[in-house]
């Protein structure tokens, strides 16, 4: 990041989406979460026309297929057992261990963004060649982006996650008041078992922490990632403390203490955009009823309502989100490989896909809305 400058860079950033700050890729690199020895190698990509940069993107140079949220082992395995060529090293243009939408190409504001996606198209896939790598794949990029590489001739996946759209509710009685009479005691049911626990919720700003909560909060991050077989501790305790040095006003937090408790019980680590609120890791030092939905979600969804923000991506996965009134949403992903015989059998795959994922989303959002309250609020 360094190499291309804070204030290139800068100059280029999209305000809305935290993720793609200098600060936030830049404490990657520094506190040695991403480099070779891990699996990415920074790579980050600039255009160019006529001396002025027009354009940027966060590039990595990957080795395994770790930390990226769109799953390719089977287009890996297909690669390196069934046509005999090697899979990695491969380029991806993504923010690292972040299965969240948003930009992937920063754009000078008078720059076109067709021309930019048709360069990047083009010049990905020059720059795979060269370097000998297999691919390149630009994850979790805005829909907008993915129509235009999309028709730059990459190939184009679908994936699925749940997110919280506000319908301008007031408050979270009033976001109750938009379904039906089960699923609202379901909901309050939830709330009200966790309030008799009796544990004492805070919501705070990274900046406001001191070296012990952050701490705190890297032990809680450690609870989760070290917990299941996929887990990996992809983030470090200096990269909590850097990030909540440099860009503190953009990360939210939500702790659960014991009463008199010196140490938080279980938190989430979230990060605000200028119009919605992304969660990223949630951990607990013990489990406790609903608890996990109050911390992740309900508080969350709180958060936005007093913010006034217009959504909540809470992360990847889940299908126990749907029943607390996150939507499904169409991810996307695009592809370049330079082996004919993988691109051929990719893109036969993902058009397949795709059409599933659509018709899922579809229908499990006219499903959502005949079990709401027909305006959508009470």
């Amino acid at each position: 990041m360094r190499s291309v400058g804070e204030a290139v860079w800068s100059a280029l950033a999209d305000a809305r989406y935290p993720f793609l700050s200098f600060a936030w890729l830049d404490a990657l690199e520094t506190t040695g979460c991403v480099g070779a020895e891990r699996g990415w190698l920074p790579m980050h990509l600039t255009l160019e026309e006529e001396g002025k940069v027009i354009a940027a993107a966060p590039a990595y140079v990957k080795g395994n297929s770790e930390g990226e949220f769109v799953f390719d082992y089977a287009w890996a395995s297909h690669a390196e057992g069934r046509l005999g060529i090697d899979y990695y090293p491969k380029i991806v243009v993504a923010v690292p261990f972040t299965p969240a939408t948003g930009p992937r190409f920063l754009l000078a504001p008078d720059a076109d963004p067709q021309r930019v996606a048709g360069a990047f198209s083009e010049g990905l896939r020059a720059l795979s060649e060269r370097i000998g790598a297999s691919s390149a794949h630009v994850l979790f990029p805005t829909g907008a982006e993915a129509d235009r590489l999309e028709a730059a001739g990459m190939a184009r996946r679908a994936g699925l996650q749940f997110h919280w759209e506000n319908a301008g509710y007031t408050c979270f009685d009033d976001f109750l008041g938009s379904f039906g009479a089960k699923r609202r005691h379901q909901l309050r049911r939830e709330r009200r078992e966790v309030a008799e626990d009796g544990l004492l919720f805070q919501s705070l700003i990274g900046s406001d922490l001191d070296s012990a909560r952050i701490d705190a909060v890297y032990e809680l991050y450690l609870t989760t990632v070290d917990k299941f077989t996929w887990g990996r501790r992809y983030l470090n305790r200096e990269f909590f403390h850097e990030i909540c040095a440099t860009m503190g006003d953009r990360i939210q937090l939500v702790l659960a203490s014991e009463p008199g408790g010196r140490a938080p019980l279980a938190g989430a680590f979230n990060l605000l955009g200028q119009d919605t609120l992304y969660g990223r890791y949630w951990g607990a030092h013990q489990e406790r009823k609903f608890l996990h939905f109050e911390v992740c979600y309900y508080r969350g969804i709180d958060e936005c309502l007093a913010r006034g923000l217009q959504r909540f991506e809470p992360g990847a996965g889940g299908e126990h989100k749907a029943v607390r009134g996150f939507l499904p949403t169409v991810t996307h992903s695009c592809h370049a490989l330079l082996d004919r015989r993988l691109d051929l059998a990719v893109r036969d795959f993902v058009v397949r896909e795709r059409a599933a994922v659509n018709e899922h989303v579809a229908r499990e959002r006219a499903l959502g809305s005949r079990e709401r309250i027909p305006g959508g609020r009470r």
